[in-house]
């Protein structure tokens, strides 16, 4: 499968989507250093539900995947883009990229503050 066609392809961005909202609750699970019992008590649901959440064993409606970004103190955002035009900018940027290691900032869970940023290796 080329990028292009990972790109146009549903199950991708239904994929990522996923794992923003993972990464949120994971995010928040260990901000406020909280077990799976007591994460499925602050959503409201079983621990059983929680597991298949980390395990990306989910597939929302879009009211059940705003209810939980919300529960974890986010506001998920929606944007679309023309499907070409987002593999052709993408595209451009990853034109003549050169492979380096640099330490990138990634922001800190609480805040996205530029003195909260954290280096990453």
């Amino acid at each position: 499968m080329t990028r292009e066609e990972l790109l146009k392809s549903p199950a991708y961005w239904t994929t990522e989507m996923q794992m923003q909202l993972y990464r949120q609750i994971e995010g928040y699970m260990q901000a406020h250093g909280m077990n799976k019992t007591q994460l499925a008590e602050h959503l409201g649901c079983t621990k059983g539900y929680v597991t298949q959440l980390l395990n990306g064993d989910f597939d929302h409606k879009i009211s059940k995947f705003v209810e939980l970004a919300m529960a974890v103190g986010k506001i998920p955002e929606l944007k679309f883009s023309d499907v070409d035009e987002y593999i052709a900018s993408e595209s451009q940027s990853y034109s003549g990229l050169t492979v380096a290691c640099y330490s990138i900032a990634i922001p800190s869970y609480e805040s996205s503050n530029s003195e909260d940023y954290q280096t990453a290796a």
